[in-house]
């Protein structure tokens, strides 16, 4: 929207821009706020660091901006990221000014998707794209606030005073003091000269671009990238006008018309992902919001839904149809196995998610048949893709019953792992069995004191040490 002059006058007097040093070691997409409401945690099932591709997420009922899910390894991009930083920084230095290039686009959605903040969390492409920090577009302040004199800028009327005044106050590196002179610029100049000029001078295009972000002028965004021939950027900035959209038939019908746009390859898989994803969740949602209602349905009377399946992130819409639709027949859009396949989601991601799932809704007998495989032969064995010690963490947060606990403990290859599971999930079978196997009577001893007196731990304990046939190592 356009603002007019006094809404830019209040803007530039509540001095929403910060400032910032070119020392700092953060480039833009690192400094994306995190999105708690989009992605709060899956350590709300399981308490571990390992396998930290994943992203986390928790059916809370808060709705979000749109799809934010990433199943992809980031490691290998720490050092291209890391030597990125070192070459904004050194771009940025203001000793001195030659001539930029042109920019590439500062959004890619690809980056988004699978990016994270440095503290590992994964953001969501809503608060991505709505809260570009501004520590990336102002300059440290020169001085402060109380020594700055208000001026009328009015007296420079040639374009030849007006861009002598830029250029002092980008030599300024003071991000209020350029802000101020675009705004004075934007209101003076004709948008086709006022681009023709910001063209080259790269330092105070980039604070035109953020201030036209911040107020919320998307139409003169729009023309400025045009002219600047940044088809990405225009792309994502018309993406970016969904997030206004409360009407969800409407934002599906917007997302359509931005499949077209000239987005990379990537980022228009991402997009059109988005749109279907928006495009199931409103069949979804009439469907369950129908059979609440209806009230003939057990799994909603048991556990009515917390809010609207709408516009949440494709990892919660998954967890959602695992808790609600899990048996459906993989032909019906809310099927756990029909979204795995639609988006692709991997192995490691899925049985994670589902297991999150029914282990919420106590279903061991659905658990079991997520691990159990058969070879050709007929023969079913335990698989876990995730993990068996993850497994035996979730469980446990969801209560479930010693003897499923024991089951999954001995399917952990690790001893060690799986000693200190059982020891501290009391697994007490687990315990004995193991520390007889490594013959480790001493372990055996000590841990004998930590069983009920008189049990059938106890005395299991005591025939395994009496035991002539074992021979201890220690």
């Amino acid at each position: 929207m356009n603002r007019t002059k006094g809404d830019e006058e209040e803007y530039w007097n509540s001095s929403k821009f910060k400032a910032f040093t070119f020392d700092d070691e953060d480039d833009e997409l690192s400094q994306l706020k995190e999105s708690k409401r989009a992605v709060n945690s899956l350590r709300d099932f399981v308490d571990d660091d390992d396998d930290d591709d994943l992203e986390r997420v928790s059916w809370s009922g808060e709705p979000v901006g749109s799809i934010s899910w990433s199943i992809k390894e980031t490691a290998g991009n720490s050092g291209s990221n890391q030597e990125g930083r070192e070459q904004l920084r050194s771009r940025n230095s203001f000793s001195s000014y030659p001539q930029l290039p042109k920019p590439t686009s500062t959004y890619s959605l690809s980056s988004l998707f699978r990016g994270r903040t440095r503290l590992g969390s994964f953001q969501s492409l809503s608060d991505a794209l709505s809260d570009t920090p501004a520590k990336s577009y102002a300059p440290e302040l020169g001085r402060p606030r109380g020594e700055y004199r208000v001026c009328s800028l009015e007296r420079f009327r040639s374009l030849q005073d007006k861009l002598q005044l830029l250029e002092e106050a980008v030599s300024m590196h003071d991000g209020n003091v350029i802000t101020a002179v675009l705004i004075f610029l934007k209101r003076t100049l004709s948008k086709e000269i006022l681009f023709r000029e910001l063209e080259v001078r790269q330092v105070a295009l980039r604070h035109l671009i953020h201030f036209l972000k911040e107020i919320g002028d998307q139409k003169l965004l729009l023309d400025l990238f045009r002219f600047l021939d940044r088809t990405e950027e225009l792309a994502l900035s018309h993406y970016r006008e969904h997030l206004n959209i409360q009407d969800p038939e409407k934002r599906k019908e917007f997302l359509k018309t931005c499949i077209g746009l000239p987005f990379s390859a990537e980022d228009s898989a991402h997009i059109q992902d988005h749109y279907t994803l928006l495009e199931r969740q409103i069949i979804i949602e009439a469907n369950d919001r129908h059979l609440e209602l209806a009230g003939q349905t057990e799994i909603f009377r048991k556990h009515p839904r917390k809010a609207s399946i709408l516009n949440m992130p494709l990892v919660t819409t998954l967890f959602y149809s695992c808790f609600y639709h899990y048996s459906e027949a993989e032909g019906t859009f809310s099927s756990p196995v029909n979204l795995k396949k639609t988006f692709k989601i991997p192995d490691k991601q899925y049985v994670l998610t589902a297991l999150a799932a029914r282990a919420k809704l106590r279903a061991w007998h659905d658990v079991d048949a997520l691990f159990t495989t058969k070879n050709w032969l007929g023969y079913t064995k335990k698989r876990a893709p995730i993990g068996f010690h993850r497994v035996v963490e979730i469980l446990h947060k969801n209560n479930a019953p010693v003897q499923i606990l024991q089951e999954y403990v001995n399917l952990v290859e690790d001893v060690d792992t799986k000693l200190n599971l059982a020891i501290k999930f009391k697994c007490h079978d687990v315990v004995i069995d193991t520390c007889r196997d490594l013959k480790d009577r001493q372990q055996l001893l000590a841990y004998r004191s930590k069983v009920d007196k008189g049990s059938a731990e106890e005395e299991k304990i005591d025939a395994a040490l009496s035991s002539s046939q074992i021979r201890w190592k220690n």
